[in-house]
C-alpha cells in the first residue's frame, strides 16, 4: 500500500522494481503539486538515504507499505525563515567569540571557530538561495542588497584571513559583519511577511 498524507494512491508496489522507481513515480504525479516531502516511511520505519540512490537498492518484494508525508511548500518556506532567525543568532554570537579570541591572540582556537563561522555563513546563503529560487524572490530589493552586503564582507574576510591579519579580521567581524548579520533579522521578517501573504 502506498499513501501520501494518509490518502491511498492508485499505485501498486509490485509494479515497480525498487523503492526509487516508486518514489520517482509519486513525485512526478499530481499528488505532490506545491508540496515538499518531509518524511518517507517504508514498512512503518523512517527512511532516508545514507548514500545517493540508496532507494534503488531496496527491491519492491521487500516492501509492504510506503507512507509519504508532505508539507505545503509555502508553509515550508515560512519554517525555513524561522530557522534563518536561529542561524542569524548563531552567526552573531560566533562572530563575537571569534573576534574575542583573535584579540586575545588565541589564533588557533580563533581560526577553528572562524572556519565554523564560514561554514554556517555558507549554509545560511544556501537556505536563502532555496527561498529565492523556489519562491521567485529575485525581485526583492531588500533581500538582494542584504545578500550583496554579506557576500562582499564574506569575500573580504577570506582575503584578510589569507593575509593573516587577525586584528583587521576582528574589526571586520565586530564592526561590519555583526551589524550586517543583525540587519538580516529585518530582511527575514519581511520575507516571512511576504510568504505569509502569498499563502
Amino acid at each position: 500500500m502506498i499513501t501520501v498524507d494518509g490518502r491511498q494512491m492508485d499505485l501498486h508496489i509490485e509494479n515497480f522494481e525498487n523503492l526509487e522507481q516508486l518514489l520517482v513515480k509519486v513525485v512526478e504525479g499530481d499528488a505532490l503539486q506545491d508540496r515538499v516531502v518531509t518524511d518517507v516511511y517504508v514498512n512503518n520505519e523512517a527512511f532516508s538515504e545514507i548514500y545517493p540512490h540508496q532507494a534503488e537498492d531496496i527491491e519492491s518484494n521487500a516492501i509492504e507499505s510506503v507512507e509519504i508525508k508532505t508539507m505545503d511548500s509555502k508553509e515550508m518556506a515560512v519554517n525555513i525563515t524561522r530557522e534563518l532567525y536561529k542561524v542569524i543568532r548563531i552567526m552573531e554570537n560566533g562572530a563575537k567569540e571569534v573576534a574575542e579570541l583573535f584579540r586575545k591572540a588565541d589564533d588557533s582556537e580563533g581560526l577553528d571557530l572562524f572556519q565554523d563561522l564560514l561554514d554556517v555563513t555558507r549554509d545560511f546563503f544556501g537556505m536563502v538561495g532555496v527561498l529565492r529560487s523556489e519562491f521567485s524572490l529575485d525581485e526583492h530589493e531588500i533581500l538582494n542588497n542584504a545578500v550583496e552586503e554579506l557576500s562582499n564582507l564574506f569575500s573580504e574576510m577570506v582575503e584578510v584571513t589569507e593575509n593573516e591579519d587577525w586584528i583587521l579580521l576582528s574589526d571586520l567581524l565586530e564592526y561590519e559583519y555583526i551589524p550586517a548579520v543583525v540587519r538580516w533579522k529585518n530582511v527575514v521578517a519581511k520575507l516571512r511577511e511576504d510568504l505569509r501573504d502569498a499563502n
